[in-house]
């Protein structure tokens, strides 16, 4: 109890030297997102207080992100061409169906869900989601209009028209950035507050010079209005949505956990999936960005040394404070400076130290080089997808093939990989295997293949012990190709055990009823008690 009154201190100052951050990084997420800025500011109060309400990490602060923003971004263009109305119906269904999904995947426990993208993909995406978010924000820094495309084709459109560029909107882009990256080393200092501040106060003498302003915030609430799509827009639009929840997990996720470990928290992945889906559910139905723990405010809220979730709270209230006292001053904030505050957050992303391990290590170079070739090739949305359907493939082709370990026995009791341990003891008359990957069915049949190239390379054997310890359950196929094995070595007199059996594999057998795998046959705790022939619970 007598920390109590320190940890809301704490919080107190934490949530508002945050809230001079997610002010101004939620106005400019909006264009990022192609909505207008009150947009992310009511977004911003949905994660905020949905999450201090529901969610569990201590210093997630849940706003609207960059890669969320232009990921929504690009499926509303796909779906809706350049019919700003249109866009913003969209996008109010797809965060709401974002939302959606999450309560689905949380009421369904799929926490571990984002464990699916592997960490080489996740890092070339958001390294060349990166790249195209800066791309697509220089038009605002150099005061011109440049119409949507690909990233190769807007790049030629604006350096051929580099005449045009704007003095006035380059320098205050970049002065603003330049700004950003030194205010950035002086801790607890709200670098983007600061600048947003000299803008606003510059403002009159910045549109004189043709430099483009934020202009009319109106955060009057609404009930949603939502156009469903038409029969074939269903399916597009659900995979859009999916899309989104997933990217924005992957980047929650990342961003909770990084914390948790570095502060000794313990994470509750499908509680936080509620939190979000509430906070996105909220968000759409106001017609606000999609929301998620981004990794610059958390950590931020962090680093201000929030204690507890009520470090949130204090920003929405500050931020509230902010919007109803000032809101025409928001209205004067250079479009310029909003850029340069969307590129300094996402370069961060732009290390090449983070793919150094995989060099260092010679594994997955060009799987994080392919994820971001996708992302620059495909573009923000397709490149997610691709990226996702590249984890998912590696992870098939890592299951998929097929690696059997032939064991020899070392010490007394311990039974090892021949090929590693030179010296492991093998009999002439057994061969004892280990699937090093579980068996499942991809690869169930060639790695079965494999156990029987095995058994005919040694014409001695009487007895074969196969040791499933890395496999949890068993599927239809599996057991039907376990079941020819069993009948292959019966035919040619060799006697088979199954060890290391967990429970699910044992029931899943056990039901098969194979007769040449009865219950005595599969009950040995150990490679040891099947050559020892001791099976639990014998004497």
């Amino acid at each position: 109890m007598d920390n109590a009154p320190r940890h809301a201190s704490a919080d107190l100052v934490a949530g508002i030297s945050i809230a001079g951050l997610l002010l101004p990084e939620a106005v400019a997420y909006s264009g990022l997102a192609n909505l207008p800025p009150q947009a992310g500011v009511l977004a911003l109060f949905c994660g905020l207080v949905a999450y201090a309400l529901i969610g569990r990490s201590r210093h997630a602060i849940v706003t609207a992100t960059s890669s969320s923003a232009a990921v929504l971004a690009a499926a509303t263009a796909t779906l809706a061409g350049e019919d700003p109305a249109r866009r913003a119906e969209l996008a109010s269904l797809l965060v709401v169906g974002a939302g959606v999904a999450f309560l689905l995947a949380g009421g369904l426990r799929l926490g571990a869900m984002s464990n699916l993208i592997a960490r080489p993909v996740l890092r070339g995406y958001a390294f060349g989601l990166a790249l195209v978010i800066i791309v697509k924000q220089w038009p605002h820094i150099a005061g011109v209009r440049i119409e949507p495309a690909p990233v190769p084709a807007l790049l030629l459109e604006l350096l051929r028209g580099i005449g045009a560029w704007q003095p006035a909107s380059l320098a205050t882009g970049l002065g603003a950035l330049a700004a950003l990256m030194v205010l950035e080393r002086l801790r607890r200092v709200p670098a983007p507050f600061l600048v947003i501040l000299v803008g606003i106060a510059a403002a009159p003498w910045l549109a004189a010079h043709g430099v483009a302003l934020v202009g009319p915030v109106r955060l009057a609430l609404a009930w949603p209005r939502f156009v469903l799509p038409s029969g074939a827009e269903w399916l597009p639009t659900s995979e859009f949505a999916l899309a989104l929840m997933f990217i924005l997990y992957a980047e929650s996720y990342g961003s909770i956990r990084s914390c948790a470990l570095g502060h000794g928290e313990r994470v509750q992945p499908n509680r936080d999936l509620v939190a979000l889906g509430i906070a996105n559910v909220a968000a759409g139905l106001l017609h606000g960005t999609p929301v998620g723990a981004g990794y610059s405010a958390t950590s931020a809220n962090a680093a201000a040394g929030a204690q507890s979730r009520l470090a949130g709270v204090v920003a929405a209230v500050v931020v509230f404070v902010l919007v109803a006292l000032f809101l025409p001053w928001i209205e004067r904030i250079p479009q310029p400076l909003l850029a340069a505050i969307v590129i300094h957050a996402v370069s961060k992303s732009l290390r090449l130290s983070a793919f150094a391990v995989y060099v260092r290590w010679r594994r997955d170079r060009m799987l994080a080089l392919a994820a971001v070739a996708a992302v620059l090739v495909f573009g923000v949305l397709d490149g997610l997808l691709a990226a996702i359907a590249l984890s998912l493939a590696m992870l098939l082709r890592s299951l998929a093939t097929p690696r059997l370990s032939v064991l020899g026995r070392v010490g007394e009791h311990d039974y090892v990989s021949t090929s590693r341990y030179a010296g492991a003891v093998t009999v002439p008359e057994m061969l004892v295997l280990r699937p090093e990957e579980p068996l499942f069915f991809a690869n169930a049949e060639p790695l079965l293949a494999e156990a029987q190239r095995e058994v005919l390379a040694r014409a001695e054997v009487r007895l074969v012990i196969l040791s499933l310890e890395e496999s949890p359950d068993l599927d239809s196929t599996v057991l039907e190709a376990l079941a020819e094995f069993c009948a292959w070595l019966a035919a040619r007199g060799i006697e088979i055990r199954v060890a290391r059996l967990k429970d699910a594999a044992r029931e899943a057998l056990l039901r098969a009823g194979l007769p040449q795998l009865p219950p005595a046959a599969l009950d040995y705790s150990s490679v040891d008690d099947a050559v020892r022939g001791q099976r639990i619970g014998a004497d």
